[in-house]
């Protein structure tokens, strides 16, 4: 029997934060070894919304983001997006290149082919941490990246979205390198078929 959003209660919700926190701090451990650099992590913002209010947690429909979209299969089958503001897509990059870090120019070949490898690397990360902590397969597919408004961006997968779940675990997370932040936001959208085998691989329902 599949459980419905309205019936995930507060211990199910702990739990999805508790699986974001460590996805999070998995993918912050990723960075740091992409970057050869110390980087370190707020406490994540995790919680379960409608798909629908992505959108405004974004900055509004018309604010310009970096999509990185995967689909998972495996025991959970989904989607992973890990979505940056423009400015803190720049900012990653210009880690990553070892460039001045308030340098901004139209991402070229080598930026967008950087960017899809760290959105690869920490969505791998988190990914492989759920699948540690469940003993689940979870298989990401290669990443599709896209540089759009917000709403522009999750139109397109909203429809595929529609027939998985119309609901999404956000986890917000900040990455601090030196002086500089770059805020992420991973949005891991399974089915609620999905969400039953995850509760139940970690021993929260039966």
């Amino acid at each position: 029997m599949s459980l419905s959003i309205d019936e995930l209660n507060n211990m199910h919700l702990d739990v999805l934060r508790e699986i974001g926190n460590i996805g999070a701090g998995n993918a912050a451990t990723a960075l740091a070894k992409l970057l050869n650099k110390k980087v370190d992590m707020a406490v994540p913002k995790a919680q379960i919304l409608e798909f629908k209010k992505v959108t405004d947690l974004l900055g509004g429909a018309d604010s310009i983001v970096v999509g990185i979209l995967l689909s998972v299969t495996g025991d959970l089958t989904g989607y992973i997006m890990f979505i940056l503001e423009q400015k803190y897509a720049h900012s990653l990059v210009n880690m990553l290149m070892g460039k001045d870090l308030d340098h901004i120019e139209e991402f070229g070949e080598m930026d967008i082919s950087a960017l899809k490898e760290i959105g690869n690397i920490l969505s791998g990360a988190y990914l492989s941490s759920l699948s540690s902590l469940t003993n689940l397969t979870i298989l990401p597919s290669i990443p599709d990246l896209t540089i759009d408004m917000a709403g522009a961006i999750l139109s397109v997968p909203a429809i595929e979205f529609g027939k998985v779940g119309d609901t999404v675990l956000f986890i917000e997370t900040e990455f601090v390198e030196d002086n500089s932040t770059v805020v992420g936001n991973f949005f891991l959208i399974p089915d609620m078929d999905s969400y039953d085998i995850l509760l139940k691989a970690l021993g929260v329902v039966d």
